[in-house]
């Protein structure tokens, strides 16, 4: 398993509650943050859930 380097590049500002509070689970709190997770299928699927709003890294 490996681990995803995720950067909030877009603002939560307009977007729907559910994308907010999926950022907000990502640990995201405002543009250029970064933070790094395990490749689990739940955080993939919440990476595809707000992949407009951020930008994904592998970290080896």
């Amino acid at each position: 398993m490996g681990k995803l380097r995720v950067t909030q590049v877009k603002s939560s500002i307009k977007r729907p509650k559910n994308q907010k509070l999926t950022l907000e689970a990502l640990g995201l709190t405002r543009i250029g943050v970064s933070v790094e997770h395990d490749a689990t299928p739940s955080i993939v699927g919440m990476i595809n859930k707000v992949k407009h709003l951020i930008s994904v890294e592998e970290v080896k």
